[in-house]
């Protein structure tokens, strides 16, 4: 395991799997081992993904039942034919294909996995499903199943509006929903062990076509999740279980009135009594998943947002430090150097600055932000130890940004045509091409970029609650031509 400052020079494509082809939604099965084809034939060194656990509140994948657990709609159906765990046909249900329907695709897909939970044998995995227990079940698989099964057992409601007793988790009340609920915790537990075995083989395939898995962590954990629920005391919360304070950011170039995400805050006090066990065990987690992981909102490990929870907006707030030194260091002295790209976009102080550089992780740099009034992302501020992206899933289209009609993007699209020297007809390319050729060490862009797709492409729009993570390709908008492009752009740039 290496830090950033053994990043040699690379490139990347970021592709969250719900974006591929296949029945409903993208998958860890068939498409997404033929995608990993594509990107050793682009020439590529890793490939970028979304946060993988289970989805939550408006099928974001920021906002999870828990931060160790894998998200269940990303089994593939086709390899659940060919374990015989289900009917081949059962895996044709036809869907839009340029479109994630989490309304029809979740209970869709919520059958299949009954059916094949139910046929799944653990005595036929040769002791494969009890080693997964074995290493997984006291950090966090056991907390994980038995909320799981609470959560569905009360029509899926939050956890702090179920009785006392299973709300504080006493032992008398667990013990007996482990006895009534035990065929649902069992489920779960299935579907956990049939995710880890589709996302170990996707790795393996990865690692033997030279692909590196780039994941990704939000900082802040869901209210409504197993995370919380199973360890209150590392958060603020009252005495009946809900925060006091939640996280966000202030006014910044996506929001006027800030972002309120209402996330817990962390009572990092509590942290350090307990040596960082829990973060501990959440970045071994993800270290075994991936080659590289970029932590969502670094600048929160130096000092986080903190909004009175009666606040409507994020405009309110205030910002209070965290022990992100002592944090970074234990870590280190647990893991070595970390495999980590630190997300420092927004406000950014001195003070985070020296947080990250300290810790020796690579920050990031967004072409996209780089062409208003004094950017910090301009390629001038581009440098050999960063990872560099044409935009993130929180931005348009390169295509989108670039025939946006709002009043600002007039004198930033002059800046940009003139800067790239670009006549514009091909702007997505030309930024790819600006990436790629920067002393970056790591140059990454979306999928999104690469087929020159307009804002009906985009992943997300910050602060817009619904509509989102839906865009999807099909295997005939990336011809072999983009393919042989992309190569040809990654060797010119010395990026092979």
């Amino acid at each position: 395991m290496s830090g950033h400052s053994s990043l040699r020079r690379s490139g990347g494509i970021l592709l969250h799997p719900t974006s591929l082809p296949g029945p409903g939604i993208g998958d860890l099965g068939p498409s997404a081992r033929r995608f990993a084809d594509v990107v050793r034939d682009m020439g590529l060194s890793w490939w970028q993904m979304l946060p993988i656990g289970p989805t939550g509140y408006a099928d974001s994948p920021y906002q999870s039942p828990s931060t160790f657990a894998g998200n269940p709609l990303l089994i593939s159906p086709g390899d659940l034919a060919e374990d015989g765990l289900i009917a081949p046909a059962a895996a044709d249900e036809r869907f839009d294909p340029r479109r994630v329907d989490f309304g029809a695709v979740i209970p869709w897909k919520r059958s299949l996995l009954d059916s094949a939970t139910a046929a799944f044998d653990p005595a036929k995995t040769n002791g494969a499903f009890d080693e997964f227990m074995d290493e997984h079940n006291t950090t966090w698989l056991d907390d994980f199943s038995v909320f799981t099964a609470l959560k569905r057992a009360h029509s899926l409601r939050p956890w702090w509006e179920w009785d006392a007793g299973l709300r504080h988790r006493l032992p008398a009340d667990i013990r007996a929903i482990r006895e009534s609920l035990s065929e649902s915790i069992r489920t779960v537990r299935v579907e956990q062990y049939l995710f880890d075995r589709g996302f170990s083989r996707l790795r393996r395939e990865c690692t033997e076509r030279g692909i590196g898995l780039i994941g990704d962590i939000p900082i802040f954990v869901a209210h409504d999740s197993a995370d919380v629920w199973a360890n209150p005391s590392l958060f603020h919360l009252d005495t009946a279980g809900r925060p006091t304070v939640v996280a966000g950011v202030p006014p910044d170039y996506f929001s006027d009135t800030g972002q309120r995400w209402g996330n817990p805050l962390y009572d990092w006090d509590r942290h350090v009594e307990t040596g960082f066990t829990w973060w501990t065990q959440r970045m071994d987690r993800v270290f075994k998943l991936f080659d590289l992981v970029r932590i969502d909102h670094f600048r929160g490990f130096e000092s986080s947002w903190h909004i009175p929870v009666a606040e409507k907006t994020a405009v309110n707030g205030e910002w209070v430090t965290a022990p992100g030194r002592e944090l970074f260091t234990h870590l280190r002295s647990t893991f070595g150097d970390l495999p980590v790209i630190a997300e420092d976009l927004g406000l950014i102080t001195p003070a985070v600055e020296r947080l990250r550089d300290e810790s020796d992780l690579p920050g990031m740099k967004v072409l996209q932000f780089g062409f208003g009034t004094e950017s910090a992302h301009d390629l001038d501020h581009f440098r050999d130890h960063v990872v560099a992206y044409t935009g993130t899933h929180d931005n348009d289209t390169a295509r989108g940004w670039f025939e946006s009609t709002e009043p600002a993007r007039v004198t930033e699209r002059e800046t940009a045509l003139r800067l790239l020297g670009s006549d514009g007809t091909d702007f997505a390319w030309d930024l790819i091409e600006a990436v790629f050729a920067s002393v970056a060490a790591v140059a990454v862009t979306p999928l999104q970029d690469v087929l020159s797709l307009g804002s009906e492409a985009r992943m997300n729009t910050p602060a817009v609650e619904t509509g989102n993570w839906r865009w999807r390709f099909e295997w005939d908008q990336l011809p072999p031509e983009l393919v042989s492009r992309m190569n040809a752009t990654v060797r010119r740039t010395g990026r092979v």
